[in-house]
């Protein structure tokens, strides 16, 4: 049976990416840095072991690892959100956001490494379109996120010859907590932009997980799933 760690498990495309790796076999290791959402996440998947832990600090990531023998598969989900200017930025601000989306998922697979230079292995990072395009209003998150691709592509040239993928999964407009602060004006004018129409779902990002997991001859790739938002 491999293996999987999925960092923010227990919400939104972490939860479902959990979901769908349960389903095809694999055991599964999910973290969370708050409580939110948790009671939900281990009444829906009680097969799915959940463990609290804060991505962006060293001493809570290498606790986890220190649980884990054996590893297959990171899926470096965990992220924030920050909407602001880049004049209302505080250095506050910016330490979370990118200690969180770009400095966790470093974090994560300096340990996960460790775990599978011996057998292989596949590492799968969670972008965002607006790492690739930037997004007005949200430089930082951008800027963390544009961090991520980057990280990927580089640990994939140095990870290939120990026979361990890493991709990068770009999701664009996905339903979830996330994009709950818009209201229904925003979201009909954000489909619009949409040449699919429509928000995509965790769902559909989890099943791109799950390729990105299994193909055996694609690594340093960016898959966008985003509805043709950005091509």
């Amino acid at each position: 049976m491999k293996r999987a760690l999925v960092t923010g498990g227990t919400r939104g495309i972490g939860l479902a990416v959990c979901r769908l790796l349960a389903q095809n076999g694999y055991a599964v290791t999910a973290l969370y840095a708050g409580g939110r959402g948790l009671a939900e996440a281990e009444k829906a998947l009680p097969e799915v072991k959940f463990l609290r832990a804060d991505v962006s600090c060293e001493e809570d990531v290498s606790a986890v690892f220190a649980e884990i023998k054996r590893l297959d598969l990171l899926v470096n989900n965990a992220g924030v959100c920050s909407f602001a200017q880049v004049q209302d930025v505080t250095a506050e601000e910016y330490a979370r956001v990118m200690n969180v989306n770009a400095g966790g998922q470093i974090l994560c697979a300096k340990y996960a490494v460790k775990k599978m230079l011996e057998r292989g292995g596949a590492i799968v990072n969670i972008s965002s379109v607006w790492g690739e395009t930037g997004g007005s209003c949200e430089s930082l998150y951008s800027a963390s996120k544009g961090a991520v691709i980057a990280f990927t592509k580089a640990l994939a040239k140095e990870l290939a010859p120990s026979g361990i993928r890493v991709n990068c999964l770009s999701p664009g407009v996905i339903d979830t907590e996330m994009n709950g602060h818009l209201n229904a004006e925003e979201r009909a004018a954000l489909a619009e932009e949409i040449p699919l129409g429509r928000f995509g779902s965790a769902e559909e990002v989890a099943r791109a997980v799950l390729f990105l997991a299994e193909a055996e001859y694609i690594t340093g790739q960016v898959l966008a799933v985003n509805g043709g938002m950005y091509i």
